[in-house]
């Protein structure tokens, strides 16, 4: 029976996201706590509390980045090597990191340079964001965009997903879509992520990482581009630059994960968010977030009782 590693996006922190991190930073987290105190200030978990600070491109990549590789730095001597990993948007750094692809202290600076690039990208006189839709199908989503000039940016079923574009025009597709009997909800990102609006982030990323020296994955990653399992280099950074702009398309990414046949799925970050998807999607395989529990210990005797 063998692991498999999810790792959030942004817009899931909180003020007391794993808590338990301090605790345990004698066990592996500490040289992460120590760089993520370095890019955000010493103070970083008092200012969560902010939203305006805490949501904001700059802070927010790097610190979902650097807290779910602090919890999983933790884990790890104590955990199975994954089989599979998945990074849901800026979490995929997370889980090349994992994977062994660049270590901890890399998978912070890509952060910073990714939100960077991507407030770079973005029109400061027309603000944007992502809304997230469901209960509506994705083809009459797929209609009512063309409409708006919006674009899908994450998919997470049939009828759930993520929209980007302008803040104006997400606003004019709002009332269409409550008529339509669609849930939803402005996410805290204040970027059109992974939409054409991203076309300059996402080839200025790929610029930067296409000269790094990167090892091959010591375990396979399902990309947000199309939910392939890759494992080279050169895949992997094409990956990575490209999602910026594109679809995250996550269903697949979930659907890739659960074909390994994983005997435990591990959200590894704050938050439960994509707990809650692979329930959804994936009953029979046994899923928890790290940020549920109360020390590592606790989330170390889940999967050993999941995978026994």
């Amino acid at each position: 029976m063998s692991l498999a590693l999810l790792f959030p996006g942004q817009g899931v922190q909180h003020p007391d996201m794993l808590r338990w991190l301090d605790a345990d930073a004698e066990a592996g987290a500490a040289a992460c706590l120590a760089a993520l105190a370095q890019h955000l200030g010493p103070d970083w978990r008092a200012r969560v509390g902010d939203d305006a600070w805490a949501s904001s491109n700059r802070i927010a990549q790097p610190l979902i980045t650097g807290t779910s590789l602090a919890a999983w730095r933790a884990l790890a001597p104590r955990l199975p090597a994954p089989v599979v990993v998945a990074g849901y948007s800026v979490g995929e750094l997370a889980a090349c990191s994992a994977a062994g692809v660049f270590d901890a202290v890399d998978a912070l600076k890509l952060a910073q340079r990714r939100a960077a690039e991507m407030d770079r990208a973005s029109n400061a006189d027309e603000p944007a964001g992502l809304l997230s839709v469901s209960g509506v199908r994705d083809d009459v989503v797929d209609a009512l965009c063309t409409r708006h000039g919006l674009a899908v940016a994450i998919r997470l079923g049939v009828d759930r997903g993520v929209l980007g574009g302008t803040l104006a025009a997400l606003n004019a597709a709002m009332p269409e879509l409550a008529r339509l009997g669609a849930e939803l909800k402005p996410l805290r990102v204040h970027v059109a992520s992974h939409t054409p609006m991203m076309g300059g982030a996402a080839t200025a990323f790929g610029a930067l990482i296409a000269p790094l020296a990167w090892q091959r994955s010591s375990c396979l990653v399902a990309s947000n581009l199309d939910g392939t399992a890759r494992r080279d280099v050169a895949s992997i950074k094409h990956a990575l630059g490209a999602q910026i702009d594109h679809t995250v398309q996550w269903d697949r990414c979930m659907d890739t994960v659960a074909e390994r046949g994983p005997g435990c799925v591990l959200e590894v970050g704050p938050g439960t968010s994509l707990a809650r998807l692979w329930a959804a999607r994936h009953p029979d395989v046994p899923v928890r977030s790290v940020d549920e529990f109360q020390s590592a210990q606790a989330v170390v005797d889940w999967v050993r009782r999941s995978l026994a």
